[in-house]
């Protein structure tokens, strides 16, 4: 069965990190993905394909410096309905395949575009990371445990979530509305928004009181002792985020704590002493132990897994929310659609890999094809 975005064509002009992302989680959900890419990229010795965020789209090798190239690109465009790219702003404009030109010649265009800073600003040229900006974000700040520094949640807030999923978003709203009025316009995606629209709830905490500026001092960042890790006695963890009460007197039962002898649950005062005594309780026990204590109740207690050991957890495996195509593990494609299924189509291409079949699928001739690797504007 065809995803949802089955009849949808998308030209992708490859980009690292959070495009591919976006691009990933659209071609899984269907859509006709040309991932236009400069070949012979490095990568992982005798893995050329090895990088999954490119699964379930074809590669066509490409060099968009040669003017032969630049009108193949705006050629595709007509028939697409979105170009996604992630370079600098300015960049796509300078290579002859930015908003103006594209939307000239495809007015009803949803043209994606992904950066750190956005398209305009004072940081709009610089360089960055996902670190710098979450940092500028206010997303940063919170992330890490009292006087401590901040600590960077991988490169999950700022490339993914608030880049890659915001993106995969925008172009998705866009192109309703493009099919709705025939209209396209150009959707800004940069990670400094989007990891602020992140931070919404805590910004809602923020403006009635009920946030500490101090890191570790709040309720999710590992002030309380309710909403934390904890070693056990193998030197495994624990997550514990029993906030609601109900979920709160299953978790002392698990530990064998009396209620009654306790401080009230929301006593800040209290939090410190209470952590350090559940600290105590749990470093008695293996990882194994506590997960049979507390996986059939609901006191909101779970294994801290490795990469390597969510896959066999018997929630992630009767889901199969984790997947192996062609030898590699993978996450599987998410959310999921009851009449629509989202699939991994293919597994990722080395660059150029399917330029001949791909091109022709869209409807450009063999000769043509011919004529543009002649002039050196096709590889692969």
């Amino acid at each position: 069965m065809a995803g949802p975005l089955s009849g949808i064509k998308i030209i992708e002009l490859a980009g690292i990190g959070p495009s591919p992302y976006a691009c990933m989680l659209l071609a899984d959900a269907g859509a006709d993905i040309l991932r236009l890419e400069r070949p012979g990229m490095p990568g992982p010795p005798g893995a050329a394909d090895w990088d999954l965020l490119n699964r379930s789209r074809r590669s066509v090798g490409v060099d968009l410096k040669n003017p032969d190239t630049v009108a193949l690109v705006l050629e595709l465009v007509g028939q697409a309905d979105a170009v996604i790219e992630g370079f600098r702003p300015g960049v796509a404009e300078r290579l002859g395949v930015g908003p103006d030109e594209c939307l000239a010649v495809n007015p009803a265009l949803v043209y994606g575009r992904m950066t750190g800073w956005g398209q305009d600003g004072p940081l709009a040229d610089r360089a960055g990371h996902d670190i710098n900006y979450i940092a500028i974000s206010g997303a940063l700040w919170p992330m890490g445990r009292a006087g401590d520094v901040p600590v960077p949640p991988l490169n999950l807030v700022g490339d993914f979530g608030g880049g890659g999923m915001m993106l995969a978003f925008g172009v998705s709203a866009a192109l309703l509305s493009a099919k709705a009025t025939g209209v396209g316009q150009v959707v800004d995606a940069a990670m400094t928004d989007g990891s602020a629209s992140l931070m919404s709830m805590t910004y809602s905490f923020l403006n009635v009181g009920l946030w500490e500026e101090e890191r570790g001092a709040n309720m999710l960042d590992t002030g309380a002792h309710f909403y934390e890790v904890y070693e056990t006695a193998d030197g495994g963890y624990m997550a514990v985020g029993a906030i609601e009460r109900k979920f709160y007197a299953e978790l002392l039962a698990g530990l064998g704590l009396d209620p009654g002898s306790l401080p009230d649950q929301m006593d800040r005062s209290t939090w410190p002493a209470m952590k350090e005594r559940f600290a105590a309780i749990f470093s008695t026990k293996t990882r194994a132990e506590w997960t049979a204590i507390f996986e059939d109740v609901d006191a909101c207690t779970t294994p801290v897994l490795a990469p390597t050991e969510a896959p066999t957890h018997r929630h992630n495996q009767a889901r199969s929310t984790f997947t192996e195509v062609e030898g590699a593990l993978q996450p599987s494609p998410a959310p999921r659609f009851s009449a629509t299924p989202s699939v991994i189509s293919k597994p990722p291409s080395a660059a150029g890999a399917d330029t001949d079949a791909a091109l022709a699928s869209w409807g450009i001739d063999e000769d043509r094809i011919a004529a543009l690797r002649a002039s050196g504007g096709l590889g692969g």
